[in-house]
């Protein structure tokens, strides 16, 4: 970590960071680890590696240690299925979207997202470990936070009044219910033609004694057989339109920290124009009395959740293939690379879910019959699923 300066530290993006489980302790990063409540999948699983924090658990149910941490016990997949959390639905759980379809989002500057920053993370890309803001006043980091912070705000004020970053996005609400383990979107509210049908898996790995749920998004829909008509949401945003031409001119002025600062800039503000938008889809679907300050929105203390393609609840980053198609998410700009990465580098894509009781989890290692279901409902071969998910492979490949 060390001091921070334009010749002195350059960010290490990809260092590990431990999550460890604690029953009674909310997110804590001044130690350089992420604290979550084992067994209840809370939102900083998803939160956590969202930023580029890997989930490590070691405690059980009770807090003690868990000495079998790292072997794996898991069961079939019909036994998880007959696991699954018991959800509660009803008329009363479901609201109606404010639109069915898709619409651009470009009239969102980049003033509207700062408030929305998560400054936390920012710090943890430059190997300075601290909860913003008392990471400033830290008595061993506080200065070069500061001085990073200066350095920040500075260009950030630069970039916004001189516009060279934009932001922009699609996102959209659609009838779907569940059937089987798949999230079927329909066409239209008379829900007689499907236009997509995103496979979801489910947890069959043993994480701590006790545990009795097994979940998979599409526990958070109602499913077809209930009657019920409900609705999913998606988004794909961005704010890195211009960062590569603005980064490689201060590369080309042989000026590589505001160069990699430009790109930290704009991972942070795409992140918070996902979680700007997000409000906004509570506010207008099924939370429109919420009002949280800016940290309760960064501790993620409001109903629903907005999951991504690839992170620990859906770990398969081809599904973001279905989703882009889904949005259109070409015409705001955003493309996917071979390998399913987003383009602009700074973009956030996800799914949105409403019920109460939905949350993050981590979905953890999958045997092979789950593999091969999967599979078959992708219209994949087991090859190429198991290459999409390979660290969440509970057995070894050819």
């Amino acid at each position: 970590s060390g001091v921070v300066g334009k010749n002195v530290i350059l960010p290490l993006m990809e260092r590990p960071i431990p999550i460890v489980a604690d029953e009674s302790v909310e997110a804590e990063f001044g130690s350089g680890a992420v604290k979550v409540t084992p067994g209840h999948d809370f939102n900083d699983y998803e939160r956590g590696h969202r930023h580029g924090l890997p989930i490590v658990n070691i405690l059980n149910q009770d807090g003690t240690l868990n000495e079998s941490a790292g072997a794996y016990a898991g069961m079939s997949r019909e036994q998880a299925r007959k696991n699954r959390p018991e959800i509660e639905w009803s008329e009363n759980v479901i609201a109606a979207p404010p639109f069915i379809g898709t619409k651009m989002v470009d009239e969102v500057s980049l003033a509207d997202l700062v408030p929305y920053i998560d400054w936390t993370f920012f710090f943890h890309a430059w190997e300075l470990r601290g909860k913003y803001p008392a990471i400033l006043d830290d008595a061993v980091i506080g200065e070069a936070a500061r001085e990073l912070f200066d350095h920040a705000s500075t260009l950030l004020d630069s970039i916004i009044s001189q516009n060279r970053l934009q932001a922009r996005g699609v996102w959209g609400f659609w009838p779907a219910n569940a059937d089987g383990e798949d999230i079927v979107i329909f066409a239209d509210e008379k829900r007689q033609h499907e236009a997509a049908r995103f496979p979801m898996l489910r947890q069959q790995e043993t994480k701590f004694e006790g545990q009795k749920a097994y979940r998979s998004l599409v526990d958070y829909v109602a499913p077809i057989e209930s009657g019920l008509a409900d609705y999913v949401g998606g988004f794909a945003v961005t704010a890195g339109l211009g960062a590569e031409e603005l980064a490689g001119e201060y590369e080309d002025a042989k000026d590589d920290y505001q160069s990699i600062m430009t790109k930290a800039l704009a991972d942070r503000l795409a992140e918070a124009f996902a979680e700007y938008l997000h409000e906004r889809a509570r506010h207008s679907w099924y939370a429109p009395e919420e009002n949280l300050d800016n940290e309760d929105r960064i501790a993620e203390k409001y109903r629903g959740i907005r999951p991504a393609f690839g992170y620990p609840a859906c770990p398969d980053h081809s599904e973001k293939v279905r989703l882009f198609d889904l949005l259109d998410a070409g015409r705001a700009g955003l493309a996917l690379t071979e390998s399913f990465a987003m383009t602009p580098a700074a973009s956030v894509s996800g799914l949105y879910f409403a019920h109460p009781e939905a949350r993050y989890f981590q979905l953890g290692s999958v045997e092979k019959d789950q593999v091969e279901a999967y599979a078959r409902r992708k219209g994949a071969s087991v090859a190429q699923v198991e290459a999409w998910i390979r660290p969440n492979l509970a057995y070894e490949t050819n």
